[in-house]
């Protein structure tokens, strides 16, 4: 009777819809592929539909290791990050979710704002991707435990120059990537 109790539940538990966790426990309580999820529908900045897919998960760091001094204030616990791919393999980026101890107001930033240090993935479109290489970066988060940042470039590894006229077009992939991996952590 036990064992048939136990597998009951057990199959029940299945199906049955869970509660979710709380916004702020959901980092550790989440599988990894619900925080970064494998694929994201965006646009590219051309305006073509695209896919961004997972080209990896960094293991989690501190925040000084993760992010530029600027991008995050003191109370940030750890960080979680990971880089995508347009499904062209033109644009990469970094998405970088800093876990804070209280809310904070979203900070400032411009067309390259401190940001997610940029992670370099081997074997693919992302291997070249560095903090030389990002041209714009976006930030997302307002009274949220959460600060999702962004560091977008060119998979072909070029380096960012002052004035240039792509950080302007990667601006809006940056953002979009970090809205949408916001609103599904906090939503």
């Amino acid at each position: 009777m036990y064992q048939l109790s136990v597998v009951l539940l057990s199959i029940l538990s299945v199906f049955w819809p869970q509660a979710d966790a709380p916004v702020p426990e959901r980092w550790h309580a989440w599988p990894v592929a619900r925080i970064f999820p494998l694929a994201v529908p965006g646009v590219s900045p051309s305006g073509a539909r695209v896919t961004y897919v997972l080209a990896g998960v960094a293991p989690e760091a501190p925040c000084r290791v993760a992010f530029q001094p600027a991008a995050v204030r003191p109370g940030c616990l750890t960080a979680l990050r990971a880089t995508y791919a347009d499904s062209t393999q033109t644009y990469v980026a970094t998405v970088g979710i800093a876990v804070l101890d209280a809310p904070c107001p979203r900070p400032n930033g411009g067309v390259r704002p401190a940001t997610v240090r940029p992670v370099a993935f081997p074997g693919g479109p992302a291997e070249r991707f560095g903090e030389r290489q990002y041209f714009a970066g976006a930030l997302a988060g307002s009274g949220d435990p959460y600060l999702v940042a962004t560091a977008v470039g060119y998979a072909d590894g070029r380096a960012y120059r002052p004035g240039g006229r792509a950080a302007p077009r990667l601006r809006g992939a940056a953002r979009q990537l970090a809205v949408a991996l916001h609103r599904a952590l906090t939503r």
